[in-house]
């Protein structure tokens, strides 16, 4: 099988990633970018990474790029580094997939590539375009994270977490002691929790039975304020309350684009409906599932609309330049450390639990999980059964409750009378299927994606 390549970059088992497709693949990126001469080149902890990466460096050298080796680092690092630079970039990560699979993801020197920049990107790949030319320097240059660090503690000012006692899963993300460097400069007191040599697959928008027992145990235990955390390149967050309870990405999304008086949201149709029901946002936008999705929206956005975005997943995306206590320059990328910052900088200022903020908005609840190694061939047959089939999507609904209406903007998200709401999609990038339920009651939500994600189980098992 080989790699799959879309709205994330590049994706695939490790032993798929071979030399010659990952040299096909820098090539053809290389080729759409024919103004830049400047590569920066990042990676996670995967096993895989340092490999992949050493690649990519010599391939772009040969093609007659400086490239700028920045190490391991989080993706939003490397993004704001490469920006600010005026070169292109690739960073090696599988996100929060396992570690037998890995990937590249592709960043022009104004951010993340678009959906036009995609196309080129595999046309060019198709044709096995090559980009030629006097062999490039290569150059380290491990301080880039320090760009990242200066951006936030120079935005919410040393001293604004004061007080707060926050753990910090360190696991194997790319960003843990970035991560604990921030939040120590700003003034917290930073728990160090379950450092991990392995890698460890974290996904901040279904997080594991096992991983929400061990975040309520740490939280009790070493009396915390928060957890924080993010997915293996930290462009996701991961936060919780001081009884540990992880609070979704989206609700995350929400409390951060208060803090920035934001005026503009732009959203993919997963997210939650609170969103839409709070007054101070003059306008959401509802998109198809993935940041080029949103950024594309985004940049239709005028320049004093004062506009962010954000996914289920929490990655957040700042569209304007922003003051909090210091400037907060716009980074259209999906990061993890503003939706971080922010909910914490603003229990501390209304001298709130984070807990007290997130029930003072909407009440709408959403739960999330999914099905691991499927078969994708399957899962797109029975999602398109459900979608041009009235009955057979009647008769599947059935036992969650009486259809009310369908929205076909990305997969599947039928509404119910009752209210709640089922979202189905399979995921573009991986082997996955991705169950999302939303009612007025937490339990509700979390009951409906448990019974659902059975219900889609057997179809795909039979």
């Amino acid at each position: 099988m080989a790699p799959s390549f879309g709205t994330s970059g590049l994706r695939g088992l490790v032993s798929e990633l071979s030399e010659e497709v990952v040299s096909d693949y820098v090539h053809a990126f290389l080729t759409t970018v024919p103004e830049c001469d400047t590569l920066y080149v990042g990676r996670d902890l995967r096993p895989s990474s340092p490999d992949i990466a050493e690649i990519i460096c010599r391939v772009a050298q040969g093609a007659g790029l400086n490239v700028v080796e920045c190490g391991a680092l989080g993706t939003p690092a490397l993004a704001l580094a490469s920006m600010k630079a005026g070169a292109a970039a690739i960073m090696v990560t599988g996100s929060h997939i396992p570690a037998d699979r890995n990937g590249l993801k592709f960043y022009v020197p104004q951010g993340e590539i678009s959906k036009a920049d995609e196309a080129r990107i595999g046309e060019a790949y198709g044709a096995r375009r090559r980009r030629t030319g006097t062999t490039g320097s290569l150059v380290s240059l491990p301080e880039a994270e320090s760009l990242y660090v200066k951006r936030y503690v120079d935005a919410f000012g040393p001293g604004a977490l004061d007080g707060l006692r926050i753990g910090v899963y360190r696991h194997s993300s790319v960003a843990r002691d970035t991560m604990e460097q921030i939040l120590t400069e700003l003034g917290a007191q930073v728990v160090p929790l379950a450092h991990s040599d392995t890698f460890i697959p974290v996904d901040t928008e279904a997080v594991d039975t096992e991983t929400r027992a061990n975040l309520i145990a740490w939280s009790q235990e070493h009396a915390l304020d928060a957890v924080a955390s993010t997915d293996g390149d930290a462009d996701r967050p991961l936060l919780t309350d001081a009884a540990g309870k992880v609070i979704p990405g989206d609700v995350l999304g929400v409390l951060t684009a208060r803090v920035l008086d934001a005026k503009m949201v732009v959203t993919p149709v997963s997210s939650n409906d609170m969103v839409r029901r709070c007054p101070e946002f003059d306008h959401v936008s509802l998109t198809r599932i993935g940041s080029p999705f949103v950024i594309a929206e985004m940049e239709q956005a005028s320049a004093d609309a004062r506009c962010i975005g954000f996914e289920a997943n929490g990655g957040f995306l700042l569209g304007f330049d922003a003051t909090i206590v210091g400037p907060l320059a716009a980074l259209p990328t999906r990061d993890c450390m503003l939706p971080i910052l922010a909910p914490l900088y603003a229990a501390k200022q209304q001298n709130a639990s984070l807990a007290a903020l997130v029930s003072a908005l909407p009440q709408c609840f959403t739960a999330a999980d999914r099905l691991q190694e499927i078969d994708r061939a399957k899962a797109a047959l029975f999602l398109t059964g459900l979608i041009d089939d009235t009955a057979n999507r009647a008769q599947f609904f059935a036992p969650f409750g009486s259809l009310s209406d369908i929205d076909l903007t990305d997969g599947l998200r039928v509404d119910f009378e009752s209210g709640d709401v089922v979202h189905l999609r399979p995921s573009g990038n991986a082997p996955e299927f991705r169950i999302y339920a939303q009612s007025s009651s937490e339990l509700r939500a979390k009951d409906l994606t448990a019974q659902v994600r059975h219900a889609v189980a057997v179809e795909l098992a039979s």
